[in-house]
């Protein structure tokens, strides 16, 4: 008899959980990334990995559609420059890689500096913040920065010169855990590199 309670129970909590859990809501706005590869640990076009501090991954881009630079293909054999964008960090919606248009001025701004040098290249970061798992929040980072990259494409930066890096939750600029925190770690950096 009790067993036979204990059973009941256990079946029940079971049925609950398995409700409660549920299957995981397809995300919408998600950048499409057409015949993409990632490893972890590499840097975008190959080469050497290297690991953050903690040894937090990094994703890169091997297989775009469009081709990522072979020139600027190793970010730190160049000049970093983080200040001339500073102003211009493209921030995102949770658990989306669409470039809102609010965010257009951003783009505009980076484009037409980048037409206007021709010579240097573009790195562009891709974060998140710390909600989700560390495979997703990584390739939600690569989806943000090809679609920044993209979208710089399309709006004439030479593809040659522009490439991505995810950094997924691991460089936050804000380390609190409220909306406001996560607000400003979804974003997209850039990063102006040149010849040391």
């Amino acid at each position: 008899m009790k067993a036979t309670k204990i059973t009941y129970m256990l079946v029940i909590a079971l049925a609950l959980t398995m409700v409660g859990t549920g299957c995981r809501k397809k995300p919408v706005g998600v950048t499409d990334l057409k015949n993409k590869q990632y490893r972890v640990g590499e840097n975008p076009g190959g080469g050497e990995g290297f690991k953050l501090p903690g040894d937090a991954p990094v994703i890169g881009d091997l297989n775009n559609g469009t081709p990522q630079s072979t020139k600027f293909s190793n970010p730190d054999d160049f000049n970093q420059d983080r200040g001339t964008f500073a102003a211009n960090t493209v921030h995102f919606e949770y658990d989306s890689s669409v470039v809102k248009s609010s965010e257009q001025s951003n783009l505009d701004a980076v484009a037409a500096y980048m037409k206007g040098n021709s010579s240097i290249g573009l790195l562009i970061e891709g974060h998140c913040d710390e909600r989700g798992t560390e495979d997703y929040n990584n390739s939600l980072g690569e989806r943000r920065s090809t679609a920044l990259r993209e979208a710089l494409i399309g709006m004439g930066v030479n593809a040659e010169n522009v490439i991505t890096r995810s950094y997924g939750e691991y460089k936050p600029v804000s380390p609190g855990q409220d909306e406001s925190a996560y607000k400003q770690n979804r974003r997209g950096e850039f990063v102006v590199l040149t010849p040391k």
